[in-house]
């Protein structure tokens, strides 16, 4: 299957996401994903995963290494974890980090590719800025100022309502917002600030046939 591949550059900092549409054999991945058991993994997925096993992965690997090399110049890819996702949260029960955007890892190397496997097209992926600091990225030099600056913001404004988040706010500007369009890919820097766009309609369904249902692999690389 051929890629159709778009760079996009996002806010001041120019990050760049790369949108690869008629990504994979989406059925292959649909019908894998029916077959496993889900459970909630981590703290901060506002829904239920289940593990990739790594066969799915090996293609899909090599071909990303050249893009990977081309834009974040990085080679060496390896898979750091990948799950299954499935959006199952109601906005009432959300905790408070999930109600804000967030950042994967603070290394430059890590870079994060989302899979889009639902047949509603509704959701998205957004990338914003912190309004006080600027950042639209997170470091290590960057995250001790960024810690004490967004403590200071939600004692100003408080905690945000319990939804999922859908644009500008008091402390965050999206910059940028792409639709999950079926079978579309998006790779990014782990360390950009960035949340799930899903509106209010979406199905919380933990059923991989009809809920939210994404691949997300988190990958780390050499400069």
């Amino acid at each position: 299957m051929t890629w159709a591949i778009t760079i996009e550059r996002h806010g001041a900092e120019a990050q760049p996401v790369v949108v690869i549409d008629t990504f994979g054999d989406a059925e292959r991945w649909r019908d894998d994903a029916a077959f496993l058991s889900y459970a909630p993994i981590g703290p901060h997925y506002p829904g239920i995963r289940a593990p990739v096993a790594a066969a799915m992965l090996r293609d899909v690997l090599a071909r990303l290494e050249p893009v990977a090399a081309e834009v974040f110049g990085l080679s060496g890819l390896e898979v750091v974890d990948a799950f299954y996702s499935i959006v199952t949260t109601p906005p009432s029960a959300l905790t408070p980090i999930q109600r804000l955007p967030h950042f994967d890892e603070v290394s430059p190397t890590r870079l994060a590719l989302l899979h889009y496997l639902s047949p509603d097209e509704s959701s998205g992926t957004a990338f914003y800025r912190h309004r006080s600091t600027g950042f639209e990225s997170i470091d290590a030099g960057r995250l001790p100022a960024y810690r004490v600056a967004l403590d200071a913001d939600l004692q100003r404004h408080g905690i945000p309502d319990a939804r999922y988040i859908a644009g500008d706010t008091p402390v965050f500007e999206r910059i940028a917002m792409h639709r999950g369009r079926f079978n579309r890919a998006i790779l990014y820097r782990s360390n950009t600030l960035h949340c799930a766009h899903l509106p209010d309609d979406l199905s919380l369904s933990p059923d991989p046939e009809t809920g939210r249902l994404t691949v997300n692999t988190f990958l780390d690389g050499h400069n």
